[in-house]
């Protein structure tokens, strides 16, 4: 077994991860190990946004997990896609650009997480951003991430818009501003065309740096304890096995899926549970792995009268078109995501926050590619932000190559059955306004037969899908919480040496896609384990529906 010794070692090349690389790495002090067990990000169906269905369904770039058979799915196993490749989930994600409510964080705060208030994410939120089109005061300008904005050419994009508010809800010029709640533009990580992930935007100019070294197809086994301190870990790559020693902290960035599979490979965990899968116990920390959550969504989707839709472009030879056009020109349909449109509502009144999302897309198709309609039409992506489920992330057994049992628990709770019937019938009252009359076909799901909560249900039990977006096994709370995992520095408890920083440590799940909470985890991580003040607070108030309490919009 060969050796080798860094100041730190940071494990997984992910959204997180990356950052941890290029800021550790940036004074040009301390050596940095970057392991990651993917390849390289190169190639279109990364690198193209319209692409984005493809990657995460390629065994090359996905680690291929499967949850559990859910009951209250008629046992249905959805797919849980993470990235294995540079750049992790944000190399194979929609690249839509979330970073949460402010109400979110205040949660975590008063959840133990402090010092992760709003006022405090809200300046390192700008210090990871350039923004282009948000609003003034509230967004980053000069950050490694670009965030953009599609063209939003194709009528529907404002016809849904609008729709919203002929409904009575609100506008937002920016959802990642001042105000969430409302509807408007949508915000993607994609910069000249290009896929701009984590990879793009922050390893990729440090790896240029003497100091940091990237390791990819490498497969991190264990972490090293002596005692009660971590000294570094063990990794397979290439059939040999190699130590490498970390004389600072290991930092583990690889997900919510296998950072606490990691943690409890090298006997961080529950005890009795470690011991069944053929662990030796060295550190007892019951929350390892549990407190799983996730977002579900399901499609809405309408006919469409007019044949403007993305439909008449899934032929072969249009996508043919699009791929030279992106390819030569960095231009046309290839360069966007094609989520252009969003809202974030409120589902009652009674509910401070937004706690619904839409993505609004012109075309009727799944996540996968798949049309399910021939025929022209538009979806609205809609799922509740806030389930009160939650499921666990637990080791099958002692082999590091072994998948884990993952378990999400899907609609548990009786809420959430109700919350997805609003939903539904929200959606609907949207599509049914004035701005869609010239576009309005038949309703293609869930049907116009679908009335009845139980219909609704049926559609519910068939057709929700995982949005991807599973975090909280390695749950951040204060030192003497005995479900918390990590303490508001990202250090794991009670051990020395150790940290956690991705979307695994988040205490509740944030409203939105998490790609953008997770860079803020790793920026703000990094300055914790460089010993800095944090960025100063904010003291910017966000926007909240001054009739929050009486009326849902």
């Amino acid at each position: 077994m060969s050796a080798e010794s860094y100041d730190y070692i940071v494990v997984g090349a992910g959204s997180a991860g990356c950052v941890l690389a290029e800021r550790l790495s940036a004074e040009g002090r301390h050596r940095v190990l970057l392991l990651e067990h993917g390849g390289s990000d190169a190639g279109p169906f990364i690198q193209m946004p319209a692409a984005l269905s493809y990657p995460m369904n390629m065994k090359r770039y996905d680690w291929g997990y499967r949850a559990e058979p859910e009951p209250q799915l008629g046992g249905r196993s959805l797919a849980c896609p993470r990235g294995k490749v540079i750049g992790g989930s944000s190399s194979i994600n929609g690249m839509v650009y979330v970073r949460g409510h402010a109400c979110d964080f205040d949660g975590w705060e008063a959840a133990g997480a402090a010092g992760w208030g709003y006022r405090h994410v809200l300046p390192y939120y700008k210090r990871l951003e350039s923004s282009h089109g948000g609003e003034a005061g509230w967004r980053g300008e000069a950050g490694p991430l670009h965030v953009t904005r599609g063209p939003r050419a194709n009528p529907l994009y404002e016809a849904f818009v609008e729709a919203g508010r002929q409904a009575g809800y609100e506008l937002t010029a920016d959802y990642n501003g001042a105000k969430q709640e409302g509807f408007g533009p949508m915000e993607m990580t994609v910069w000249r065309g290009n896929r701009w992930s984590a990879a793009k935007a922050y390893l990729e100019p440090a790896l240029k740096r003497p100091n940091l070294r990237l390791v990819s197809r490498a497969l991190v086994q264990r972490v090293l304890l002596e005692g009660k301190r971590a000294v570094g870990v063990e990794y397979r790559r290439g059939g040999r096995l190699i130590l490498a020693r970390a004389t600072r902290e290991v930092v583990l960035a690889a997900g919510a899926i296998n950072s606490p599979k990691l943690l409890q490979l090298s006997g961080i965990g529950d005890p009795a549970r470690l011991k069944a899968a053929g662990v030796a116990p060295l550190h007892a920390l019951p929350g390892v792995g549990e407190n799983l959550q996730d977002h579900l969504e399901l499609y809405v989707q309408q006919a469409c009268t007019q044949p403007i839709t993305l439909y008449s472009q899934l032929n072969l030879l249009s996508k043919a078109r699009i791929g030279a056009e992106w390819l030569f020109f960095k231009r046309g349909h290839g360069t966007s995501n094609h989520f252009e449109s969003a809202a974030f509502i409120r589902s009652k009144a009674g509910v401070r926050y937004p706690d619904i999302q839409f993505h609004f897309l012109p075309v009727a198709i799944r996540y996968d590619g798949k049309a399910p309609a021939k025929t022209h039409g538009f979806q609205a992506h809609v799922g509740p932000m806030r389930s009160k489920s939650r499921g666990w992330v637990r080791l099958r057994s002692a082999d590091p190559e072994a998948a884990p049992e993952i378990r999400f628990n899907y609609l548990s709770q009786p809420e959430d059955w109700a919350d997805f019937r609003a939903c539904i019938r929200l959606t609907r009252e949207i599509f049914a306004q004035s701005a869609f009359d010239a576009y309005r076909g038949r309703e293609i799901a869930p049907g116009p037969e679908a009335e009845s909560d139980a219909a609704l249900d049926d559609f519910i039990r068939e057709a929700v899908e995982s949005a991807y977006h599973p975090c909280g096994t390695c749950r951040m709370g204060a030192a003497d919480d005995p479900k918390a995992v990590v303490d508001p520095e990202c250090r794991v408890i009670g051990l020395e040496g150790l940290r956690v920083a991705d979307s695994a440590i988040f205490p509740q799940i944030t409203n939105g896609n998490l790609n953008g909470p997770s860079i803020l985890v790793g920026e703000k991580a990094s300055d914790h384990i460089l010993g800095r003040d944090p960025l100063p607070p904010s003291n910017q108030e966000p926007w909240i529906h001054p009739d929050w309490e009486s009326a849902q919009r």
